[in-house]
């Protein structure tokens, strides 16, 4: 008698012991300690949005810091980084992810292909010169430009400013860059936090004179019908609320870049 009332009491302390692991379970975030790692992919280098120039020596990073959260608050045991071309990216060509961070405009045609996050960063276009060329609201149309093909930027140029000679395109900023330096274009048109970075590190060689209004925003990319695009926006709002992305881009955009983007005078063209 005592020996089954011993094992009733067994029983019964085995069922609240699994009540407790199924409350732990359903309390903890979905799929957390099963996942492995997020694989995230973005285009390098991108000084201030990844610290690093190949994925083995990233340590930091606004873009680098969102991944790191979601895939915390998802329940990822950490994240892995891929570096793939822009154009590859935007076209939705490149395979094999679930995040992609990369300073991707979100644009109606780009969404055709891929699907958008909610926005994580504001970007205005910002115009790049070397030190002490005039670049002003009397010659935005008379300049020689140069731009990054495939890029927003170079839809702004022929939609808005409808230069009086043909922007020059180039396939990476690094290239766009070279031509500036070069004199083989007078300005080159980015993002405004990507030039600001540029003319950080031209220890005076180049500087951002101004910036053109267009309403742009930065969003994650996913595959079309992706299951996991309805998490990464929750995550992505929750930074936004909690101050996580405040935090990320005064610790990391405002040191590299040396100015906050918000700043930079605007320009009517």
């Amino acid at each position: 008698m005592h020996v089954r009332s011993r094992g009733v009491h067994i029983a019964r302390l085995l069922a609240v012991l699994a009540a407790v692991g199924l409350l732990a379970a359903l309390a903890a975030p979905a799929g957390a300690g099963g996942k492995g790692k997020l694989k995230v992919t973005t285009s390098l280098p991108a000084p201030g949005f990844w610290n690093g120039n190949t994925p083995a020596k990233l340590d930091g990073g606004y873009e680098w810091g969102i991944a790191k959260e979601i895939a915390k608050r998802l329940g990822y045991s950490g994240f892995t980084v891929k570096n793939v071309s822009f154009d590859a990216l935007v076209a939705g060509k490149a395979k094999g992810f679930d995040l992609a961070l990369s300073q991707v405009t979100i644009t109606k045609p780009r969404a055709k292909v891929v699907a958008f996050t909610t926005p994580y960063f504001d970007s205005d276009l910002g115009i790049l010169v070397k030190t002490g060329t005039k670049v002003d609201e009397s010659n935005l149309k008379d300049i020689q430009w140069g731009v990054q093909g495939a890029t927003t930027s170079q839809t702004f140029l022929e939609d808005k400013i409808k230069p009086s000679k043909t922007p020059r395109s180039y396939t990476e900023t690094t290239q766009a860059f070279a031509a500036l330096q070069a004199g083989q274009v007078d300005a080159v048109l980015l993002d405004t936090s990507i030039v600001l970075q540029q003319a950080s590190a031209s220890n005076g060689v180049f500087e951002v004179v101004g910036q053109l209004r267009s309403g742009e925003h930065y969003g994650g990319i996913t595959a079309k019908g992706s299951k996991l695009l309805k998490s990464f926006n929750k995550t992505i709002k929750a930074l936004k609320a909690d101050g996580t992305l405040s935090d990320l881009a005064d610790k990391y955009l405002t040191a590299e870049f040396g100015k906050d983007p918000q700043k930079v005078p605007y320009l009517t063209p």
